[in-house]
């Protein structure tokens, strides 16, 4: 004799004769069961601190020249890992070297020149009576120029010192080339952006959480973190919460007045607060790089 099929229980319980209690028992438990899960399912998708609009983030170093040339070396490629204080370009340095040359022989002159007017203004002042005090204050003013002319001197030389020396230009940060379109022969302009570098000490992740799960999440809580494409589970924490975002209503149109949008009365979408989430561990074999999409999940704090 074989047994009826189990999916087939809760309905030959049901039509079974017997007290009228157990079919009201095991309705009652279907509908408790179903209003767990509602909530359940009520909790995760609206109030549990996760989002799936999750960005990788990082701060990218713009680098250009402080003074202008031709460049004449470029020791790097795109996408190259630097170190910082690792040369980056080169900028022609000769016409920076003859400047220095310039400015150092004109110290030597203005140094000359300060030690004729000290000594004039030192005789002048031996011979007392014998010259007018007029006279004596005259040599006296010329040292005070012939000084004040050295030390202007001396300030040009050490501003052709550095010029030559910003000649070479070096990576502030450890990082990674990006976007690498700098050539030899380029000219580089002061001020001009030439290569931007990935702080690779800088990532951080963004995650845009719906404002109705904010009560649920604090500075501190554990961040599961996981990149689209990666099994591996990244971690972090939560390091802060923005405290605000644009207000588009707050946008004037064309005449100036406030431009509000209209809205549904029965639909009221939850905005989406930007958390700055530190990463503290990354599993060996995972790739990170900024603009990866993630999911992430918070939790309170781990012991440490």
């Amino acid at each position: 004799m074989t047994s009826a099929p189990p999916s087939n229980f809760l309905t030959r319980y049901l039509a079974a004769d017997g007290p009228p209690w157990r079919r009201y028992a095991a309705t009652g438990i279907v509908v408790l069961l179903a209003l767990v899960l509602a909530s359940l399912l009520w909790w995760h998708f609206f109030r549990a601190p996760w989002t799936r609009d999750g960005r990788v983030r990082v701060e990218v170093v713009s680098v250009a020249a402080q003074i202008s040339g031709q460049v004449i070396n470029l020791p790097v490629v795109d996408n190259q890992q630097v170190t910082k204080g690792e040369l980056l370009f080169e900028i022609d340095p000769t016409d920076y070297q003859l400047a220095l040359t310039q400015a150092e022989s004109m110290v030597k002159t203005r140094e000359f020149d300060l030690a004729i007017a000290k000594e004039d203004a030192e005789r002048r002042q031996k011979l007392g009576q014998a010259v007018s005090a007029e006279e004596r204050l005259t040599y006296l003013s010329n040292a005070d120029v012939a000084g004040a002319a050295y030390a202007s001197a001396v300030a040009a030389r050490d501003q052709a010192k550095v010029n030559l020396q910003r000649t070479k230009i070096y990576s502030p940060v450890n990082g990674y080339v990006t976007n690498l379109t700098l050539r030899v022969g380029d000219y580089a302009t002061a001020g001009q952006v030439k290569i931007s570098l990935v702080d690779s000490d800088s990532f951080w992740v963004a995650g845009y959480f719906e404002e109705t799960k904010l009560p649920n999440i604090h500075v501190g809580d554990y961040a599961h973190i996981r990149l689209m494409g990666w099994r591996p589970e990244v971690s972090g924490h939560v390091q802060s919460i923005a405290a605000g975002i644009t207000d588009t209503d707050a946008n004037a149109g064309f005449l100036g007045l406030q431009n509000v949008n209209p809205i549904f009365t029965w639909v009221r979408l939850a905005q989406r607060i930007p958390v700055r989430i530190a990463i503290d561990h990354v599993p060996d074999g995972v790739k990170i790089a900024a603009g990866q999409t993630c999911t992430i999940e918070l939790s309170p704090p781990r012991d440490k």
